[in-house]
């Protein structure tokens, strides 16, 4: 079970309302045994996806029907493309291949979702935004 807490003078408090809802759960007088983590900015996480998503919708249908009209297969491909990727080595193709690394909280710091959106940032204007300005996709993000 997880759950966000924030740091106070007198303790440890629920983060949100769903935070406290699975605190609630917890039985009083027992003994928990904790991690502690801090989290990314989940503003952060939350504008990365609109970026994602605003990305897609600017591709053609071409580019749709490339990546299954997925738009996590499209995702991904970038994010290999930016550097974020691991190399693993296929027995049945024999050779190495590329695999996308996870994104999630727990796999990564602050400071390296930082230089992974900057980097996806640059891919998708090198190669799938190379018909739109900077200017135009950073007004139409606010949208998403």
């Amino acid at each position: 079970m997880k759950f966000n807490v924030v740091n106070t003078a007198t303790g440890l408090i629920p983060a949100t309302d769903t935070d406290f809802d699975v605190k609630r759960k917890l039985k009083i007088g027992s003994v928990y045994q904790v991690s502690i983590r801090e989290v990314r900015n989940y503003e952060f996480h939350k504008k990365y996806f609109a970026l994602i998503q605003c990305a897609w919708e600017y591709q053609n249908e071409k580019v749709v029907e490339h990546f299954k009209s997925n738009i996590e297969l499209f995702r991904k491909t970038v994010e290999m493309a930016a550097g974020h990727c691991d190399l693993i080595y296929s027995i049945e193709r024999k050779e190495w291949i590329e695999t996308p690394k996870s994104i999630a909280f727990d796999a990564m710091s602050e400071s390296e979702f930082q230089d992974l959106y900057d980097n996806v940032l640059s891919v998708l204007f090198r190669i799938f935004l190379k018909h739109v300005t900077e200017e135009e996709f950073k007004r139409n993000l606010q949208y998403f």
